[in-house]
């Protein structure tokens, strides 16, 4: 039974999530979200128009 404490606690620590602390990895993807914008794959809802591109192109940036 103490081995399942001991496995519980490394689950535990493999599987922390730490929110805020990454970087974005691409340019594109923080210039869209810092205008107040989102990213998305496909077409932008019918209300939004896509302004650019994010994640290196692969997703449009859509703008109000």
């Amino acid at each position: 039974m103490k081995v399942l404490y001991l496995l519980f606690a490394v689950f535990l620590l493999l599987f922390q999530a730490t929110s805020g602390s990454a970087e974005p990895l691409f340019a594109d993807t923080a210039e869209c979200r810092t205008q107040g914008n989102f990213c998305r794959a496909g077409q932008c809802p019918p209300t939004f128009a896509a302004s650019g591109t994010c994640h290196g192109g692969l997703l449009k940036c859509c703008s109000k």
